[in-house]
């Protein structure tokens, strides 16, 4: 865990790929080990507040914002219920894309541990940019427009190009999934500064 941001109102730490968002109470997450960072920084006596405003898979590395105040914190999910916080990621998924940049429109129901494409679905939209192809697979941008669970694996997965490592959904060789939150851009909810926060 790293921590590349962090005022008296907001922290954005990296998670490592493997350890959760958050966990059960005395569980080891991003959450327990940015809490520590701080208790430690500032000498802080007690809990410490810090929550996270939006999570990662647990296989997913990258960048989360966390509110260190109830302020911050309600502001932060106002502007994520309005889609204000724009988040990348990065993703290397198997195979070439026949498109340079496109958008993928699907309906995704949320299965036992699985996004499932379905009629019955919520309907889930991002945009990608090819940035390279690397020997049999591709690097692309993500901008996510919904939040939907799974949704950058359910939807490459859909149009045959599975995350690279995401055997769940239909990789071929097992691995650690190549996906990364890369950059986040939001107005800070205190001082109202643009901030662009990226790996």
């Amino acid at each position: 865990m790293k921590v590349v941001f962090c005022d008296n109102h907001i922290l954005v730490a990296v998670k490592p790929a493997g350890l959760p968002t958050q966990a059960e109470e005395g569980e080891k997450s991003l959450q327990t080990e940015a809490q520590a960072w701080v208790k430690k920084k500032y000498q802080k006596k007690g809990n410490v507040f810090l929550h996270p405003v939006h999570r990662l898979d647990t296989p997913v590395s990258g960048l989360v914002l966390f509110a260190r105040t109830s302020k911050a914190l309600s502001r932060l999910n106002q502007m994520m219920r309005e889609h204000k916080i724009e988040k990348t990621y990065t993703a290397l998924v198997e195979g070439h894309l026949a498109e340079k940049e496109g958008t993928l429109k699907h309906k995704l129901l949320h299965g036992e541990h699985k996004a499932l494409v379905s009629s019955k679905g919520k309907e889930a939209v991002l945009d990608y940019k090819v940035l390279k192809i690397i020997k049999d697979n591709t690097l692309v941008e993500i901008k996510l427009h919904t939040g939907r669970y799974h949704q950058i694996r359910a939807q490459f997965s859909s149009i045959g190009h599975p995350v690279v490592g995401d055997t769940k959904y239909g990789a071929k060789i097992s691995g650690s999934l190549h996906l990364s939150s890369s950059r986040l851009v939001f107005t800070h909810p205190v001082t109202q500064e643009r901030l662009t926060i990226k790996l």
